[in-house]
């Protein structure tokens, strides 16, 4: 257990490096953007994601995945893959470049033809990097990806900085983008030593398929829910409105999503090595819930609190309509970790079609607030959101419950703590708005010291079993490093 357990702190520590390294730098890039840039340029951005989105979704198929969960993956598989994932990505940039006329007359924008043919490239750049980032994860090696994501960032920021000071507009973005995948699976080519051999196995492809083809179609699903927003926000509204959300969503994925991706890409690996081991791997599970949603809870719950100084402060009184987007999401958001520990387990359990069979029932039901949001504007949408989030929850925790005998009135149990704290943390520091302090910078100020105080101060009273993990983790590394 101790190995385990050293093994996945020590990948914690990377990924969780990697990620405040490589979105703190693309945080602070975009922080400057958003100064020099509009939110129409933001906008036109946020039109195409969802096409770029779900062509990478058809790119990795879910390979990915099988290959880490393959215990005696060889040369010959992961050959097959780098080239199925190479002519696949290069089939959807044709078809994302013979389509660009129909994305700019769909959105009503002339200038997404151009902008569609030119970052569509990105889908070929990933294609070619996916296997070195996959050997990676599969021996939970996130230090390497730090090395690679912080060179990347900062080079990718420094091309769109400098193109948005010579008035590029949202060409600066798009050189951004481009720039930022070419570095990284630059960089990843030159810390692997994995190189592609002209080799290709219909057996092995087969066989990955099976399991990865069920992840395919789940992952598509959640890559479309995921954007829809983008897509009904830029098809009914305007390219202001949409770049309003795009920079809520952005401030949101700080903890959001950047913690999500750091748990599945370490919990993923870790728990299948113990697959075989039910109790070994029911009490890995319930320990990484409860200190993950302890941060989750405390992360977004927090900063939904100080949404309007903190995007004021930082980005200026032109993205004010983004405070009431980015307060909402943070209520969704907060759970997105769970949903991913939750669906890790179908992945390590080989119940890919389980996954797929929730996945069709949970944005079947999202259907309701994104129909909403068409005739009854955004914020109903995203409150909509809210709601199926929870509906989600509950529905993944009670299939992968049944694989590990860890039900969902258990997880709540486990969790409700932690939220109850965050919660009351939270609204002492948005109470501080009600004082009569003019200068948003200081009202910030105030509700950062107060609400770090507060979390401390109630969690070394308490002593919570998470609590204490996280803490006996932070000083481990810190020991360590």
């Amino acid at each position: 257990m101790s190995s385990i357990k050293n093994k996945t702190i020590h990948g914690f520590k990377w990924s969780l490096t990697d990620n405040v390294v490589n979105s703190g730098t693309t945080f602070l890039v975009g922080l400057i953007l958003a100064r020099l840039l509009s939110p129409d340029e933001f906008g036109i951005i946020g039109m195409i994601t969802v096409f770029i989105a779900i062509s990478n979704s058809f790119i990795d198929s879910g390979f990915s995945n099988a290959l880490i969960r393959k215990t005696d993956a060889k040369d010959i598989d992961y050959n097959t893959v780098f080239y199925f994932n190479f002519f696949v990505g290069l089939f959807f940039y044709c078809v994302l470049y013979l389509c660009a006329p129909i994305i700019s007359s769909f959105f009503d924008e002339p200038v997404l033809i151009p902008v569609t043919r030119v970052i569509g490239v990105i889908l070929v750049i990933n294609a070619l990097s996916i296997i070195q980032r996959t050997i990676l994860v599969k021996r939970i090696d996130f230090k390497t990806q730090t090395k690679a994501s912080f060179f990347s960032a900062v080079l990718s920021g420094i091309t769109g900085i400098g193109m948005a000071f010579g008035g590029c507009g949202v060409w600066s973005l798009v050189g951004q983008q481009i720039s930022r995948q070419l570095f990284n699976a630059l960089f990843l080519w030159i810390y692997s030593s994995w190189r592609p051999s002209w080799e290709f196995s219909k057996k092995s492809f087969n066989e990955m398929f099976g399991f990865g083809s069920k992840l395919l179609l789940s992952g598509l699903i959640d890559t479309l829910y995921k954007n829809v927003f983008y897509l009904i926000i830029g098809r009914f509204y305007t390219a202001n409105q949409l770049g309003q959300y795009t920079r809520a969503e952005q401030f949101s994925s700080i903890f959001s999503s950047n913690l999500t991706n750091v748990i599945q890409r370490v919990s993923y690996p870790a728990l299948s090595s113990i697959q075989d081991e039910s109790e070994r791997l029911k009490l890995a599970y319930q320990k990484t819930i409860k200190t993950t949603m302890l941060i989750s809870f405390t992360c977004m719950l927090g900063l939904a609190a100080v949404a309007k100084p903190l995007l004021l402060v930082l980005i200026g009184e032109k993205w004010l309509p983004a405070v009431e987007y980015l307060q909402i999401i943070c209520f969704s958001g907060m759970l997105y970790p769970l949903h991913a520990l939750n669906l890790n387990i179908l992945q390590v359990k080989g119940r890919s079609d389980l996954f797929l069979k929730l996945e069709i029932i949970k944005k079947a039901i999202a259907v309701i607030p994104v129909t909403l949001g068409i005739f009854l504007g955004i914020k109903v949408m995203l409150c909509g959101s809210v709601c199926t989030s929870l509906f989600a929850y509950f529905l993944n925790s009670h299939y992968s419950a049944s694989l590990i005998d860890y039900p969902s009135k258990k997880q709540i149990k486990d969790i409700l703590p932690t939220f109850g704290i965050s919660f009351f943390v939270a609204l002492c520091m948005w109470s501080i708005l009600l004082l009569p302090v003019s200068n948003y910078m200081v009202s910030l100020f105030l509700q950062c010291i107060a609400g770090g105080m507060l979390t401390i101060f109630i969690y070394e009273r308490t002593k919570l079993s998470e609590y204490m993990e996280a803490k006996q983790i932070v000083f481990s590394l810190i020991k360590r490093r």
